[in-house]
């Protein structure tokens, strides 16, 4: 058995994924799809338009979760950075990893101060508020300082024009073979052009429908 298919966490896990599933937004189905389109490519007015999904929880799919908990147990993961927490459920699985290796820091993103307060709250009920830190504000201010030394994992999925920014800001705290997971990657031509160019320093692979998985190389 694990933290992950354990209790307090599998309940809470399968509870969260239930109202995420019921989640609406009217302010993003009364948005024209050019609209939306335009900002969710943006690089300027991304606050303006994840304000507007501020009810949804944008999660990871479960299977994506039960992969970023298998990824993470498997490189042995202490140090791991998220960009884009909503409502913790990647975070819950990716803690679920750190405790399951003996400890470590998971430290997430979230402009969103609704969001982060709910987040916090799910670390705490599940017993892994201990190993996270969730920065709240623009992830471009948050992740700029006081990363940890050594980065083994790195989950992009917050505003996706940014992962680019996002990758440049803690690249240089990744460890040689530590791996990059990227969400609904179909939003960000930049991105991966940029990892899977071999002299940039990554091998990468896309993975499922919309991931891409790279490994930082030596």
């Amino acid at each position: 058995m694990t933290t992950l298919t354990c209790e307090p966490l599998a309940g809470l896990i399968e509870r969260l994924y239930t109202l995420a599933d019921a989640a609406t937004s009217p302010a993003l189905d009364n948005l024209p799809r050019e609209e939306r389109e335009r900002l969710m490519h943006s690089k300027t007015d991304y606050l303006e338009f994840y304000g507007l999904l501020k009810d949804l929880w944008l999660p990871v799919s479960r299977d994506t979760g039960k992969l970023l908990y298998l990824l993470a147990r498997n490189a042995k993961a202490r140090s791991i950075v998220e960009f884009g927490t909503s409502f913790g459920l990647s975070t819950l699985h990716l803690a679920a990893a750190l405790r399951d290796n003996g400890g470590g820091v998971l430290i997430g993103s979230e402009f969103e101060a609704s969001k982060v307060a709910m987040a916090r709250e799910h670390m705490l009920e599940a017993g892994v508020g201990d190993l996270v830190q969730i920065r709240q504000g623009d992830a471009l201010v948050t992740l700029a300082r006081d990363l940890p030394e050594s980065i083994d994992l790195l989950l992009l999925d917050g505003a996706k024009a940014l992962y680019g920014e996002v990758l440049g800001l803690v690249e240089p705290h990744l460890k040689p073979g530590a791996l990059v997971v990227a969400d609904n990657t179909d939003y960000c031509p930049e991105y991966l052009a940029h990892v899977r160019a071999p002299q940039n320093g990554y091998l990468s692979v896309p993975f499922a429908d919309d991931i891409e998985l790279s490994m930082r190389l030596g």
